[in-house]
């Protein structure tokens, strides 16, 4: 059986479901579904609606869909059938024992008020960067931090990026903020440790940080914020979608 989803009033998944915005498609059709998976509008053995009734309402391709849908299917949200009555649909909830652990972790952190201040941080960081400029010596070692992140295996990945946002934050010249953005830092990363590594995250979030690089050793402080703004964003998403 299939649960009826087709945006009318009466549809349980309208609330949730929408039109992604384009910089961060995969990681805001992600979160959205997640939604529709834990908060159980569509129940266990029930069918989300077709791929391309998906698609269409979050206005994203199927190709970035399967994508999705090929991670709720390792994280054993969902699962594929194929034939006549065939669909993605929603796996009946395991033992919540992990579940119950996981909740225990991230109780004592505001998770919006994290990714708010860090984003403040950060975009402002990105902003005085490019505005005063950078010496010679400290576009190095931007550089170098970003190449380091470029050629990092998966294991080394979260140290890597983190030392390259570090980076950024103490070239802005303020010491206060760096302390700050170290300390915000340390709580984004026990929340990012609570949830899976996605490849197709990690190439954007790559292509996102070298436009960051470029518009800052450009002296564009606009577009460093604007970049800066959409890659806290896409981290936002996911992490909403995985643990808010």
């Amino acid at each position: 059986m299939s649960l009826q989803a087709h945006g009318g009033p009466d549809d349980p998944l309208t609330p949730v479901l929408r039109a992604v915005r384009a910089g961060n498609g995969f990681e805001e059709a992600l979160e959205q579904i997640l939604q529709v998976v834990r908060l159980g509008l569509v129940p266990g053995g029930e069918r989300l609606p077709a791929e391309r009734e998906l698609a269409e309402r979050l206005g994203i391709s199927r190709v970035t869909l399967r994508e999705v849908l090929k991670v709720l299917q390792d994280q054993g949200l969902v699962e594929s059938r194929r034939g006549r009555y065939g669909g993605t649909f929603v796996l009946p909830r395991a033992d919540a024992r992990g579940e119950d652990e996981l909740r225990r972790r991230i109780a004592a952190v505001d998770i919006e008020d994290v990714l708010r201040f860090r984003e403040v941080l950060e975009v402002g960081a990105a902003g005085l960067c490019a505005t005063h400029g950078l010496s010679a010596d400290q576009a190095h070692r931007l550089r170098e931090a970003l190449a380091a992140t470029q050629d990092a295996p998966l294991t080394e990945y979260r140290r890597l990026d983190t030392l390259l946002h570090l980076t950024l934050a103490e070239l802005c010249g303020s010491p206060t903020l760096t302390a700050r953005y170290a300390a915000v830092r340390a709580s984004v990363n026990d929340l990012l440790d609570c949830i899976p590594l996605l490849v197709r995250n990690l190439e954007h979030s790559q292509r996102q940080h070298t436009a960051l690089v470029e518009a800052v050793l450009d002296g564009d402080a606009d577009g460093a914020r604007e970049m800066m703004r959409e890659h806290c964003a896409g981290t936002a998403a996911l992490l909403r979608g995985f643990l808010a």
